[in-house]
């Protein structure tokens, strides 16, 4: 097959993506009548910062390095797993699919990474995976599961409102957030093997190391 070829969308697809595009402009357009909403740009863009994939996986790893608590450390261990495991499949999901960000999309300082495409939201699956991992897999405390699911809810709405994604592509995203919670939930990594795994990757880390001092 010729690699220069455009890919042929069916018909029925490309229906669905044209109401898509319109229903999201709509959107966009009603929320900005309100004047609460136009003056919150600032906090939709805290909000993409908040639940960018390389400050999640970073902080997690570092975390993970300073705080050698044997409490956390499965905890620690089965999150950075989900995360990666979000990265990996936002991206071949975005590679597979190509989708081009809205129109009205504008790159701007506050935009990290060159990503181009926009189905699925990365974001809006990462933040729904994080709320489901603490409220399904780790049993935080019930006094964060309102904060988790406001946070979550915010993050997947500020895409659209902040031009960087269609409806169709946060929908996704959240379905791929909580199917991502699910295979964790899974594969769960027991207590003990997140520990061996910690000492594996750092003898020197965690009690029962070769090297512990």
């Amino acid at each position: 097959m010729d690699q220069t070829q455009k890919r042929v969308v069916p018909p029925v697809l490309r229906k669905i993506l044209t109401l898509d595009e319109q229903l999201t402009e709509k959107f966009v357009l009603w929320m900005n009548k309100f004047v609460t909403f136009r003056s919150m740009k600032v906090h939709y863009k805290a909000l993409e910062i908040s639940c960018h994939g390389i400050p999640w996986l970073a902080f997690w790893i570092a975390f993970t390095w300073l705080f050698d608590n044997q409490n956390l450390v499965q905890m620690q261990v089965n999150i950075i797993l989900g995360l990666l495991l979000d990265i990996i499949l936002v991206a071949l999901t975005k590679a597979y699919v190509r989708r081009r960000r809205p129109k009205a999309h504008i790159k701007d300082s506050m935009e990290l990474g060159p990503d181009v495409f926009s189905f699925p939201s990365g974001h809006a699956s990462r933040a729904v995976f994080v709320a489901y991992f603490f409220i399904c897999l780790q049993s935080a405390h019930f006094i964060f599961y309102g904060p988790l699911i406001a946070w979550a809810t915010s993050v997947s709405i500020s895409r659209v409102l902040l031009n960087r994604h269609h409806i169709l592509d946060v929908l996704a995203g959240v379905l791929l957030g909580l199917i991502e919670g699910v295979l964790v939930g899974w594969i769960y990594v027991d207590d003990s093997t997140a520990k061996w795994l910690m000492n594996y990757l750092s003898d020197e880390k965690l009690d029962g190391g070769d090297y512990h001092v």
